[in-house]
């Protein structure tokens, strides 16, 4: 029995700017800077969202992508999906960041999984894990400033 041919669709893949909002420092050179550029997006949500900042070679912000929502207390989080901003975005480097919705922000075990397998995958692809931001209310904890990224 002779198999019928398969159809493929050919596709393009952009990236589609949905809003912007002007960052007055431009570039961002610390934790503290990432925290106040994110800061506005995280601080006040009931759930985690976990959002990626795609970085220029001057670690200028070029996209903030809202990568996932997840529950109360916990959210899912694929390098895939996370890398999948930067490769369109033609990032040199990314930052990470994702609010705690009880306003703590001390690192779980997962955040820490998290951030491991996303700075292996970044080497991998030549775009760097520059940082992972927990916001919690009116204060951040850096992962990179707490040691679990080289």
């Amino acid at each position: 029995m002779k198999k019928s041919a398969k159809r493929v669709n050919i596709v393009s893949v952009k990236l589609v700017r949905e809003s912007s909002i002007l960052y007055k420092r431009r570039s961002i050179l610390s934790p503290k800077d990432a925290y106040e550029l994110v800061r506005s997006l995280l601080e006040d949500k009931d759930r985690e969202h976990f959002i990626v900042v795609t970085l220029d070679t001057k670690n200028q912000p070029v996209s903030i992508n809202v990568c996932h929502i997840g529950s109360l207390n916990a959210s899912i989080v694929s390098p895939r999906e996370v890398m999948k901003s930067a490769i369109l975005s033609s990032a040199a480097s990314i930052m990470v960041a994702h609010n705690h919705p009880s306003g703590e922000t001390t690192p779980s075990r997962e955040d820490v999984e998290v951030t491991e397998r996303l700075a292996k995958a970044g080497k991998l692809m030549g775009i760097e894990l520059l940082d992972h931001l927990i916001i919690g209310e009116r204060k951040y904890t850096s992962l990179k400033e707490k040691g679990y990224i080289r």
